[in-house]
């Protein structure tokens, strides 16, 4: 079964292989935090898919912080005009976004939910 928010992760990585060194020729350690915070993505979506628990959440949670943070240093490059246009990897980045919000979303609500519900209890006379 495929997982259409890691694929679209990997999409996304290849996108940014001409941005990341584009972006190192005028800032190495934003490229390098770019490099990590798109990596981060994809393991933390891979970590994720091998839980039930709220552990599946978190790694999730994680990754949408690392695509913000992607979004972030993207938003810095093209602010000191080192990026001279948009490329593919904002679409892909967006949709990224979307999808780690509704993982994020669907997993608390299941919690929610699941707390809402009462449990049986066996009632003493």
């Amino acid at each position: 079964m495929s997982f259409i928010a890691y694929d679209v992760t990997k999409e996304l990585i290849a996108s940014l292989r001409p941005v990341v060194p584009a972006i190192a020729a005028h800032n190495k350690d934003l490229a390098d935090q770019l490099y990590r915070a798109a990596s981060s993505v994809l393991l933390n979506l891979a970590e994720g898919q091998k839980f039930q628990n709220g552990n599946r959440r978190k790694h999730y949670a994680i990754a949408h912080g690392s695509a913000n943070e992607v979004k972030a240093a993207l938003d810095v490059a093209e602010g000191w005009g080192w990026l001279e246009q948009r490329g593919p990897e904002r679409e892909l980045l967006d949709r990224v976004l979307a999808l780690l919000w509704r993982l994020t979303r669907a997993e608390s609500c299941r919690t929610e939910a699941a707390r809402a519900v009462p449990r049986n209890r066996a009632v003493r006379a």
